[in-house]
């Protein structure tokens, strides 16, 4: 069956954002205890591309596949779970890279709501946080999306989120569900 890719996130209502959010079946790697570990041969570039053996792998729908197994440990280190085995994954920055935002207005306030490069949509609120690392010189925006992982938003997303944040006129600062993100580091 052919991956038809999801529409356009500007034309999205939010309860359209729930529904997509909520379609997404992700494998259940939180209860998987796999005994055997080793190296998978694998890497996530900084631009999001993800390479194995040294060659991209170029059929979208390996990398969605292979990201509902990724997670990310307490030290930081990334690995690709499968119910008996537990691979390593090197991952030059962030595993995910946010391509596109939105900003939908809720009762309670606004609702920021992000593409990843694998079409997966992510909500910014307190499970999916915003956060800045870097320095003045070279900021960085990422976002919280499950496991410990992380989306860093690519150039135009970091746009669209400083010009809402600006336009807000509340300093470098936005909120979502709920929650206030600082976007200098």
């Amino acid at each position: 069956m052919p991956y038809e890719p999801p529409p356009h996130l500007a034309g999205l209502t939010l309860a359209q954002i729930a529904e997509q959010v909520a379609a997404r079946k992700l494998p259940p790697v939180e209860g998987w205890a796999p005994t055997k570990m080793g190296e998978s041969g694998m890497r996530i570039a900084a631009d999001g591309t993800w390479f194995h053996d040294g060659s991209p792998i170029t059929r979208e729908a390996m990398v969605r596949a292979f990201s509902g197994l990724l997670v990310r440990d307490e030290e930081g280190r990334h690995y690709l779970l499968s119910p008996f085995e537990m691979l390593s994954i090197e991952v030059e920055d962030a595993p995910f890279i946010a391509t596109d935002m939105t900003v939908r207005q809720e009762k309670g306030g606004p609702v920021l709501v992000f593409r990843l490069n694998t079409d997966e949509l992510v909500v910014a609120g307190p499970d999916n946080p915003i956060f800045a690392r870097g320095d003045d010189e070279t900021p960085a925006l990422y976002l919280g999306v499950r496991r410990g992982l992380e989306a860093r938003l690519n150039r135009s997303t970091y746009q669209q989120l400083a010009e809402h944040a600006l336009s807000l006129d509340d300093g470098w600062t936005v909120s979502s569900m709920g929650e206030t993100f600082r976007l200098k580091p």
